[in-house]
């Protein structure tokens, strides 16, 4: 069964404008659902990313039965994110350059472990990019990680609102 792990873009974003969380409060059930379920879930170091924040998605994501669903429960796998970092941006990146890309390496990792992951993020493809600022679709191209945007993920989970 595929496990889809989530940016924390695709949160932010699913919060922020398409399905706040007191608007349309079937979406974040949906999720906690599939979450679950083990379809989808988020490694601790993206949640550690959004849950500093404060706000309704903060709050919603620091709930005890949303984290223990949602929250990848493996420690990464850090040569794995260490390779990310060297062959995937690059060998020499600098203090700077490792702000910059954040917290992907670890979700790109997570993804790597077995076969059937695939990283969802609301980043698109910018193939021209260097270093650190490349994006997560052409650093999960470069490992063999499939990688897919939000809105095929709610398809493929079918998700919908009655």
């Amino acid at each position: 069964m595929t496990l889809y792990l989530l940016d924390a873009n695709v949160l932010i974003r699913a919060h922020g404008d398409y399905y706040p969380i007191d608007r349309i409060p079937q979406f974040w059930e949906w999720l906690l659902e599939m979450g679950n379920q083990n379809c989808v879930k988020i490694p601790q170091e993206i949640y550690n990313e959004v849950t500093p924040s404060n706000g309704a998605l903060a709050e919603w994501l620091k709930r005890a039965d949303v984290k223990e669903a949602l929250v990848l429960e493996e420690s990464p796998d850090r040569d794995t994110v260490q390779r990310v970092l060297a062959l995937g941006y690059a060998p020499d990146l600098d203090d700077v350059e490792m702000e910059q890309i954040g917290r992907d390496p670890f979700l790109i990792a997570a993804a790597m472990v077995k076969p059937d992951r695939v990283v969802v993020t609301k980043e698109d493809s910018k193939p021209s990019a260097t270093r650190s600022r490349q994006k997560i679709p052409d650093i999960c191209k470069t490992f063999g990680v499939t990688c897919i945007n939000d809105f095929i993920l709610y398809r493929e989970l079918n998700f919908s609102i009655k």
